[in-house]
């Protein structure tokens, strides 16, 4: 398949694939509407990650992930702005996150 175009068509990707709940930073913990307790994102698993650069503005620079709880199992997606306009503390996660992901969908 190939890789989406833009952010939407990332998150749409991911929705089809079972990646159904919209998960948001909170005190360090992954949250949704649909969930009773909250995920330590230390502990989320990334089973896939999109990376977008806008064409001239690096203010454009959005990513993607593709999260799953390991104790409920539950999956989701969590995108947010990333670089110069991100919020100081959903990056630091982020890159968390992103340092645990590999390329074949495992955590090291």
């Amino acid at each position: 398949m190939d890789e989406p175009d833009t952010v939407v068509d990332a998150i749409r990707l991911l929705k089809d694939e079972g990646f159904d709940v919209e998960f948001q930073l909170s005190d360090g913990h992954l949250v949704c509407d649909a969930q009773d307790r909250a995920c330590p994102a230390n502990d989320v698993i990334v089973d896939r990650l999109y990376r977008f650069e806008g064409p001239s503005d690096p203010g454009d620079e959005m990513i993607v992930f593709a999260l799953r709880d390991p104790e409920t199992g539950q999956r989701g997606v969590l995108a947010s702005g990333f670089g110069p306009s991100a919020d100081p503390e959903l990056l630091d996660h982020l890159v968390g996150m992103a340092t645990r992901f590999t390329r074949d969908g495992r955590t090291p």
